[in-house]
C-alpha cells in the first residue's frame, strides 16, 4: 500500500472511531453498555495513527490522537473510579488507570499521567505488588523532580518508594535510600529521609520501641495518612517478636 493509500485507510479508521464514541454516550453509560465501542474507538485512533506514521505524515498522526485520546484516558478513569469508590476490584480499576496514564502520555499530559500512575503505585503496594510499586514511584519521582513547579513533591515519592523497599528488604531500602539521596540531594534534608534512617537503626537493632518512638515523632509534626501507617506496620512486623501495632 503506498502513502496516498495508508493516509487514506488512517482517515476512515477516524471517521469511524469518531462515529463509535459518538454512539456511545456517556462515560458512565458506557460502563454499563457502550464500553465495548470506546475500546474500539480507541484502538482505531492508535491504529489510524500508527498508518500516518508509516506514510510519514507526522501532522496527521498528530491530528488523529490530538484531544482523542483524552477523551479515551477519561473513560478509563470514569471506569476506574466505579471500581475503587465501590471497591468492587481493585485489580481491575489498576488496569484501567494503567490504561488512562498511556493515553496521557499519548497527548504528553504528564500531570494526569502521573495522577494516573500514583494510584497504580499506591493500590500495586496495597496488594504486596511491591516491585511494581517502586517503579511506579520511582519514575514519577524522577519525572517531577527536575520541575520547579512539581520536585517538592519528588521527596515522597521517593519516600514511598522506600517503604516498599523496605518491607520486601533491609538491605534494598539502605541501598534505595542512597540512590535517592544521590539522585535528588533535596530528598537527605527531609523529614521522611531522616525517619527512614532511624527505622533502619531500629529494624537492624530488631528494636521494635525505638520503631514505634520514631514513627510517632514524625506522626505528631507530619500526620502519616493510612497508606503510610499500613506500610509502616508492615515493616514493624518484621521486626522479631513484635505484636504488630503502632502504639
Amino acid at each position: 500500500m503506498d502513502n496516498s493509500g495508508k493516509e487514506k485507510e488512517a482517515m476512515q479508521l477516524m471517521a469511524e472511531a469518531d462515529k463509535k464514541v459518538k454512539s456511545s454516550g456517556s462515560f458512565l453509560g458506557g460502563m454499563f453498555g457502550g464500553n465495548h465501542k470506546v475500546e474500539d474507538a480507541c484502538e482505531m485512533y492508535a491504529r489510524a495513527a500508527n498508518m500516518f506514521k508509516m506514510a510519514k505524515n507526522w501532522s496527521g498522526m498528530h491530528k488523529s490522537i490530538h484531544g482523542r485520546f483524552t477523551i479515551a484516558a477519561k473513560h478509563h478513569m470514569t471506569i476506574a473510579e466505579i471500581y475503587e469508590s465501590e471497591l468492587v476490584d481493585i485489580e481491575k480499576a489498576i488496569a484501567h488507570y494503567e490504561q488512562a496514564a498511556d493515553y496521557y502520555k499519548g497527548e504528553e499530559s504528564n500531570s494526569s499521567a502521573n495522577k494516573c500512575l500514583l494510584k497504580v503505585g499506591s493500590y500495586s503496594a496495597q496488594l504486596e505488588q511491591y516491585p511494581k510499586a517502586i517503579e511506579i514511584y520511582e519514575q514519577v519521582a524522577t519525572s517531577t523532580m527536575d520541575n520547579p513547579l512539581l520536585k517538592y513533591n519528588a521527596k515522597e515519592y521517593f519516600w514511598k518508594a522506600a517503604l516498599c523497599h523496605f518491607i520486601v528488604d533491609e538491605l534494598n531500602a539502605k541501598l534505595a535510600i542512597e540512590k535517592y539521596e544521590g539522585m535528588f540531594p533535596a530528598f537527605s534534608d527531609s523529614r521522611e529521609c531522616k525517619l527512614l534512617k532511624k527505622l533502619l537503626e531500629a529494624h537492624e537493632e530488631q528494636n521494635s520501641e525505638a520503631f514505634t518512638e520514631a514513627v510517632k515523632e514524625f506522626d505528631s509534626i507530619s500526620r502519616l495518612d493510612q497508606w503510610q501507617t499500613t506500610m509502616l506496620l508492615r515493616i514493624k512486623k518484621t521486626i522479631q517478636g513484635d505484636a504488630g501495632d503502632l502504639k
